[in-house]
């Protein structure tokens, strides 16, 4: 049984890109009985018991055999899985999920666990990433209390790609709206952020910025008291922590790339449930000063994104995206801001609490002979604590240059977070 990829989701193919999800929890964990729930809802969803595979020119999805699905692999050492996982790659060909539970070597009530999920973006985003976690530990929580779990009455449909749900266009107008992008981008080319590192060996690693939930609604009030969104503003102070990187004190012209979910956007709307990718891409190309002023910053990318979805512009980028590896620069942004907004975090049986939980994307190709790229930061709010991750290679930035990054960010989101610094 097969699926053949539409030219979106094939792009994932090559850049090797996935979701790695994981909860914290302290308590005492069956692990048979969460393999269980894992296994429960794999089986509800086609593309994650699936491989990629060729198809003629292109990929399709390929159903894997019962004994070549994922199951949920059980091991010792807390402290090190995140880090194993995320340097762990999704290999084309194989399973494309991988779900792993580490606890610590002693069996107490006070026992410590992490559960690590990766997921390739060819099936998956932020949103069905984070509701994929959440059903896992549902179903473990239903188990563990003895709730019945019924069987799906039939085979689960293959999910649709996202790019064959857009509404109706002209293929001139779409046409129209990619001569104007690279019109666009060729005249204001993005500046990208120059390596530090060695250029050869190194790891994936994460810097991680997390504020406590008065520090986050400070952040979000600032935004809502300055008419601009909390996207905008966390873009904005990524932007400006990124030109303290270049010299000199002409402005220097910065990007910012935005996904935009399509998943409510939409007729009928397609639910996180649903395991598929459902993201455009925006890019904001503006000239940053050497000493910017983030607020005004911030106002104009939050109009300028409103604008464009307001106008339709996701539909027509998410058209285009098939272009994207003949004309990188459609999507060649200094920063890269994701922004999941605020999402609830797993619901665990009693007993069993939750200690943290993040989301952090991953790829397997980087190139550090390229000297420079765009720089990562995934945000997020779990139960009302904001968490900015910033993935990346050793052997392109290294991790000096990442925790120096992060610490500046910190200094900015909190001096932002300031209500009496705001202009009127």
């Amino acid at each position: 049984m097969r699926r053949a990829l539409c030219p979106v989701e094939t792009l994932y193919v090559g850049q090797r890109s996935r979701a790695v999800l994981s909860c914290s929890v302290r308590g005492r964990v069956y692990a048979a009985l969460l393999a269980r729930a894992f296994d429960e809802v794999i089986a509800e969803h086609p593309t994650l018991r699936a491989r990629i595979v060729p198809d003629g020119s292109g990929h399709a999805f390929e159903l894997l055999g019962p004994q070549e699905r994922p199951r949920l692999i059980v091991r010792t050492g807390v402290d090190t899985a995140h880090d194993d996982e995320l340097n762990d790659p999704l290999p084309v060909g194989g399973p494309l999920v991988r779900a792993t539970l580490a606890s610590d070597p002693v069996d107490s009530a006070q026992q410590s666990h992490i559960l690590v999920i990766s997921v390739d973006h060819a099936v998956i985003d932020g949103h069905s990433a984070i509701a994929l976690q959440n059903a896992v530990w549902d179903r473990y929580r239903a188990l563990v209390d003895g709730e019945p779990t019924a069987a799906p009455a039939r085979e689960p449909r293959w999910p649709a790609p996202i790019s064959s749900l857009l509404p109706p266009a002209d293929e001139a107008t779409t046409a129209e709206y990619l001569r104007s992008r690279l019109a666009e981008v060729r005249r204001n080319p993005v500046e990208l952020l120059p390596y530090d590192g060695p250029g050869s060996g190194g790891r994936i690693e994460i810097r991680r910025l997390l504020l406590d939930a008065e520090r986050t609604t400070a952040l979000r009030d600032s935004a809502r008291a300055a008419g601009i969104s909390a996207h905008g503003l966390i873009s904005a102070a990524l932007l400006s922590v990124a030109r303290a990187r270049f010299g000199g004190d002409a402005p220097r012209v910065l990007g910012c790339l935005s996904p935009v979910d399509l998943r409510s956007r939409l007729v009928p709307s397609v639910p996180p449930t649903e395991m598929v990718a459902a993201v455009a891409t925006h890019l904001h190309a503006l000239p940053v000063a050497a000493d910017p002023e983030p607020v005004a910053m911030a106002r104009e990318l939050t109009a300028h994104l409103r604008a464009a979805i307001a106008r339709g512009e996701h539909f027509h980028d998410m058209r285009i995206t098939p272009e994207v590896p003949r004309n990188p620069a459609l999507q060649m942004a200094t920063v890269i801001a994701t922004n999941m907004g605020a999402v609830p975090g797993p619901r665990l049986p009693t007993g069993l609490e939750l200690t943290d939980v993040r989301l952090v994307p991953g790829r397997e190709h980087y190139f550090p002979q390229a000297g420079r790229s765009p720089l990562m930061a995934c945000v997020v709010t779990f139960d009302g604590r904001l968490a900015v991750e910033l993935p990346h290679h050793t052997a392109c930035f290294s991790a000096e240059f990442m925790r120096a990054f992060r610490d500046d960010l910190r200094s900015a989101l909190l001096s932002l977070s300031a209500p009496h610094e705001l202009p009127a």
